[in-house]
């Protein structure tokens, strides 16, 4: 996935052994339930939200568009957070998926 970040793609050269255990785990806890892939990633971009991590929120995006999200519920599922995260941080985690979006919209183009 090319919209990996340069820190993650770095690791992935530089720890491969480490990477791939680590990819695998991600596997099988993304097959452990009955979430489908588009819910599964709205559930981690929010957990990124939560977390303050802007790479993790541009990451997500981009799975949860691949996984067949629509911008309005990727922007909906950070508007949900509102209550619990707090409102600076809510709008934090929005500029940054707007920003992502935008970057998926513009390399379709």
């Amino acid at each position: 996935m090319s919209q990996l970040p340069e820190a993650y793609r770095t690791f992935l050269q530089d720890y491969p052994t480490v990477a791939g255990v680590y990819e695998q785990l991600g596997a099988a806890a993304a097959e452990a339930g009955p979430l489908d892939a588009k819910t599964r990633e709205l559930v981690k971009l929010a957990m990124a939200a939560a977390l303050g991590s802007e790479g993790a929120v541009h990451s997500h995006v981009h799975r949860a568009l691949a996984a067949g999200a629509t911008a309005a519920e990727i922007e909906h599922t950070l508007i949900l957070g509102i209550t619990t995260l707090g409102f600076p941080t809510m709008m934090m985690a929005l500029r940054w998926a707007r920003t992502a979006l935008h970057q998926a919209t513009s390399t379709q183009s």
